[in-house]
């Protein structure tokens, strides 16, 4: 099957117009008899396809009665859609970053990720990301743990019919977050996981020097249906690329870290070594 051109805003506007069309009661196909439309048009835009204007978009929106203020936000989701990649920085400087990384992990069926200054998000204990979030720039707006407890149910994702591929610098294995006994089950934690069939862990080793992930780190997700996307995260902000030429730099990146790092083998003997 080819892969659909849709783009991780067009899914990030689509999901938001399902859940307004569904605020109002009415079938897909009820609600385009009452516009006028054919169904396969509201599907499309649903899916983040396209296939309808800014007029059509906005008789939509009236017709649902949705407020001005998620209707400008529904409309500038719609503007960008036409953009390649995705930057989000919020008003308030605080981006939903945990719940559109979760949307795109639960999408996808292959995800590779390169960490080069801490344990990869989707294999940190709690206690480990409350280490990280007392030790961080706190804002009192934000419920630190109802945040620890939404990147915790990422491990929902981890299931046989996808594949996990981790690189760690081993740097990040040494730094020292909440202490020795969070540390110690964080390891155990790594190895528990690193046993999966389905995930695989390998550190860049310290001793090589310089190496390709110097640049920072970032995630690649896979899809069936849908182009990669490579996914970097800042304190207030996050971005996706989507295009060619990011996708093959940062394809070459993967291709070296996996030239660089160690096999899964004794990546795992590496981390048992540290434990002890």
């Amino acid at each position: 099957m080819p892969r659909r051109k849709s783009s991780v805003v067009g899914r990030e506007f689509g999901e938001r117009l399902r859940h307004v069309i569904a605020q109002t009661g009415l079938t897909h196909r009820k609600l385009a008899e009452e516009l006028g439309w054919d169904e396969a048009k509201l599907s499309d835009l649903v899916r983040g396809k396209g296939g309808v204007d800014e007029g059509d978009l906005k008789q939509l929106l009236g017709y649902c009665r949705v407020k001005p203020a998620e209707a400008s936000h529904l409309l500038a989701l719609f503007r960008e859609t036409r953009e390649t990649g995705y930057l989000q920085i919020p008003e308030d400087g605080q981006p939903d970053q945990v719940r559109i990384l979760i949307d795109q992990e639960r999408l996808a069926n292959e995800i590779t990720v390169w960490s080069m200054n801490l344990i990869p998000g989707q294999l940190q204990t709690a206690d480990y990301m409350r280490a990280l979030s007392e030790k961080g720039v706190r804002d009192e707006s934000v419920d630190y743990e109802e945040r620890i407890a939404a990147r915790m149910a990422r491990r929902e994702l981890f299931h046989w019919s996808r594949k996990f591929w981790f690189f760690i610098h081993e740097q990040a294995l040494h730094l020292p977050v909440g202490g020795p006994d969070v540390m110690k089950d964080q390891y155990l934690h790594l190895l528990g996981m690193a046993q999966r069939s389905y995930i695989t862990v390998r550190v860049v080793p310290t001793a090589i020097g310089a190496h390709a992930g110097v640049a920072g780190s970032f995630l690649r997700f896979g899809y069936e249906k849908y182009e990669p996307v490579i996914f970097i995260e800042s304190k207030n902000s996050c971005l996706f690329l989507e295009d060619k030429g990011s996708l093959d730099v940062y394809g070459k990146i993967l291709k070296l870290l996996d030239q660089q790092a160690l096999c899964a083998e004794d990546s795992k003997e590496l981390i048992t070594g540290i434990l002890h």
